[in-house]
């Protein structure tokens, strides 16, 4: 706007400068007349561009007020789930640390009824905030058996629970991965805790890891 304004009105005023020096002979334009046409064609141009800027203005300030309306969209959504689900979130730089309550009976990598709703919950607000995170889903056991096995077994929890968050939470494939720490006694929640039974119960989960690398979450706000 401002740019096709400046050169339209400049081409016009080089032509009037142009006019005035080849008709010398005839009528000329007096420097007083120069100088106020020159005048009132910069006090233009700066009320134009002073409109653009603030225009400008509006519509980043609009943008801004969407983002931060959604931030507090997803502050609010994530102590909902805190309410909810007694779930323990950890607000990391680069990460969000959910430790679910998803527990596996002993020696098994069944995702059960109960652990459906807050795997759904989170799902939703990882699509809805995160699209374009990294998702690790990381399993872990109680220290009864071989770390090797306990390795596998960790595997196989943190599968079970990838596989429902992509298959039933509709969750991208491309951006879930499952990792095990087996019995890692530096993660172990109850580090007496073990199996068979009831026991070590506490050790037997998943945590639920949305690393976007630094980068903020996808908050677009609308363009007008």
């Amino acid at each position: 706007m401002f740019t096709n304004t400046l050169n339209s009105k400049g081409l016009g005023m080089l032509a009037m400068l142009a006019l005035a020096g080849a008709t010398t002979a005839c009528s000329t334009v007096s420097p007083d007349e120069m100088d106020t046409s020159l005048q009132a064609l910069r006090a233009e141009m700066m009320d134009e561009m002073r409109n653009g800027d603030q225009a400008v203005t509006n519509q980043l300030g609009g943008r801004i007020t969407a983002v931060e309306r959604r931030m507090a969209a997803l502050e609010s959504d994530l102590q909902q789930m805190e309410r909810d689900f007694e779930v323990s979130i950890q607000r990391l730089e680069d990460q969000l640390r959910f430790n679910v309550p998803v527990y596996f009976a002993f020696n098994d990598a069944t995702v059960e009824a109960d652990d459906q709703a807050v795997l759904n919950r989170f799902g939703s607000v990882a699509r809805e905030y995160y699209p374009d995170a990294l998702i690790t889903v990381e399993g872990f056991t109680d220290p009864s058996g071989s770390a090797e096995y306990n390795l596998q077994l960790g595997q196989r929890r943190a599968a079970a629970v990838a596989g429902y968050l992509v298959g039933t939470a509709e969750l991208n494939e491309e951006q879930v991965r499952a990792i095990s720490y087996g019995e890692d006694t530096r993660r172990l929640v109850m580090p007496e805790g073990f199996g068979p039974g009831t026991p070590g119960w506490e050790n037997r989960r998943v945590v639920l890891v949305i690393d976007h690398d630094g980068e903020p979450p996808v908050l677009q706000a609308p363009i007008s």
